[in-house]
């Protein structure tokens, strides 16, 4: 029942921003793969909108239940049904990804976490590919507001692990797989969008 369906205020609240960017960065017939779906309300939102794309819902195990529940209701015929998806896994289920669309999952992840996200995308993504990261980043190792600020204590309360992440940080794990920054846009809700284009495979032993 639609009752039952998770949902989250802030997805409602950030879509149509974000669509406004990545309809001019998904401009190609491409499978998006959107890493961490949460409640599937954004993927579903953006395969309307976007009918050119084919948008592939992942998430852990634990949360493809919601996702599949927005999927089918949604009657879209571009978004697959979610697949499981571990970013610590060895091997992902395709390699040679045309898109990432990924929101609000980096300062959940612990930064060992996120460094493996950017090295599997080192080994799965095409030359050429898109990778666009929404969420809140520090810069030059200072808040952005203060609301990130609390933001940040209140994640490490739940995890130490956790936390925002400094955009020079990511930028330098993004080089190290062979991605280049070629846009950065400031959000509403004091977040960012940064946009990052694979252009080497850096091979690795």
């Amino acid at each position: 029942m639609i009752a039952d369906k998770p949902f989250s205020q802030a997805c409602e609240n950030n879509k149509r921003p974000i669509l406004q960017q990545i309809e001019q960065i998904f401009t190609a017939p491409m499978t998006v793969w959107e890493i961490g779906s949460g409640t599937g309300q954004h993927g579903c939102f953006f395969a309307q909108n976007l009918p050119h794309t084919i948008w592939q819902p992942t998430d852990l195990l634990e949360n493809l239940a919601g996702i599949s529940q927005w999927v089918k209701q949604s009657s879209l015929t571009n978004i697959n049904a979610p697949l499981a998806l571990d970013v610590r896994e060895k091997g992902w289920p395709e390699t040679g990804i045309e898109g990432i669309f990924t929101a609000n999952t980096l300062h959940i992840m612990s930064w060992e976490v996120v460094s493996e996200f950017f090295e599997k995308l080192n080994v799965n993504l095409k030359v050429g590919a898109a990778v666009v990261i929404y969420g809140p980043f520090n810069f030059n190792n200072q808040y952005s507001s203060e609301s990130n600020a609390r933001f940040d204590q209140w994640l490490k309360l739940r995890n130490p692990r956790s936390g925002i992440r400094h955009f020079e940080d990511i930028v330098s794990l993004a080089a190290n797989a062979g991605m280049v920054l070629m846009k950065k846009v400031s959000m509403p809700a004091n977040n960012q969008l940064l946009v990052f284009q694979k252009q080497t495979q850096n091979y690795r032993s």
